[in-house]
């Protein structure tokens, strides 16, 4: 052995150490980016949803924020929401502004995806400007909206009357059934660009040796969409689709300014009944109620959508 050489023993810690240091640095690195995530969603996701179920078992009003005095009612204000007159109603017009707004959103998102996929100038340009409504703050879409359509100084009744379909106008926002329509209409029209983004990417997932292959065998268009597109598609249809009915069944701020929750109610959903119990009559704990159905809607879309994946993959893995 020459002199002053390590033997291989002496070497053994030391490797050690620098392998426990390397994992000990990239541990530390992966904490650092789920600490803060983590933390953020503990305080301003778990905090206030598990607040809003306390206190949608207390009689939680004004005088309880200055007290603290809010005493506990049990189911009382479920019990009082659900027999409420207006629940029934609620209900079906959440569903129709659900299923309207969701269908109209991914119908035109899926064309529009499938439109901007081919290539001709302008194509980005015009992709970019498609995200406008989805960029916007929806106040200021929704009072732009709300202007459009009044009945006696909104410009579509005033374009209707140019081409002389229409001589009194129509009652767009004052209608008990043109409301709905309306507010459907305008919150498809905000939910398009989002629907176009996730289909688009979706898209160019898709080899296009795939179509190459198809055409070659004589494939036409909608032969290639029902074979290649739509199967490919299928598991960023199904995110798309749950969360369209998950932002959905949210929407407020559209329907506050451009209805209002009315006329006659024509427009009252769970999320706006939640806002009317809550901030207008003062009444928080069966806002609060209502509020917590909503979660519980938005939790069972998130279910149906995470067993029908996998059942997707397992059948998937399955013919494989």
């Amino acid at each position: 052995m020459r002199s002053g050489s390590r033997p291989a023993t002496d070497r053994l810690p030391t490797r050690f150490t620098a392998r426990f240091t390397a994992r000990f640095a990239e541990r530390a690195a992966q904490w650092m980016f789920i600490v803060p995530a983590a933390a953020y969603l503990v305080l301003f996701f778990g905090v206030p949803l598990v607040r809003n179920i306390v206190m949608s078992f207390q009689q939680y009003t004004v005088t309880s924020f200055h007290t603290g005095d809010a005493p506990f009612v049990g189911l009382r204000n479920y019990a009082g929401v659900l027999s409420s007159q207006l629940f029934p109603g609620t209900v079906l017009t959440t569903v129709l502004f659900t299923v309207g707004s969701v269908l109209g959103q991914f119908a035109l998102g899926l064309a529009f995806a499938l439109f901007f996929r081919r290539r001709f100038p302008l194509n980005n340009v015009l992709r970019s400007l498609l995200l406008l409504p989805w960029l916007l703050p929806l106040v200021a879409s929704g009072t732009a909206w709300r202007w459009m359509l009044d009945t006696d100084t909104g410009a579509v009744n005033a374009v209707l009357r140019g081409l002389h379909l229409s001589s009194s106008g129509v009652p767009w926002l004052t209608g008990t059934s043109q409301a709905l329509v309306s507010v459907i209409l305008v919150n498809i029209w905000v939910g398009v660009p989002f629907n176009t983004a996730l289909l688009y990417g979706g898209l160019q997932e898709i080899p296009t040796q795939l179509y190459e292959a198809a055409q070659l065998d004589g494939a036409g268009r909608l032969a290639s969409f029902r074979h290649i597109t739509w199967p490919l598609l299928r598991p960023v249809v199904g995110v798309v689709l749950v969360l369209g009915v998950v932002y959905t069944l949210k929407v407020l701020d559209i329907i506050l300014v451009v209805t209002g929750g009315g006329p006659a109610n024509a427009t009252e959903t769970l999320a706006t009944q939640s806002y009317e119990l809550s901030f207008r009559q003062f009444d928080f704990g069966r806002g609060a109620a209502m509020s917590n159905l909503l979660v519980i809607l938005s939790f069972v879309f998130a279910l149906v959508h995470l067993r029908t994946g996998k059942r997707a993959r397992t059948a998937g893995e399955g013919t494989s």
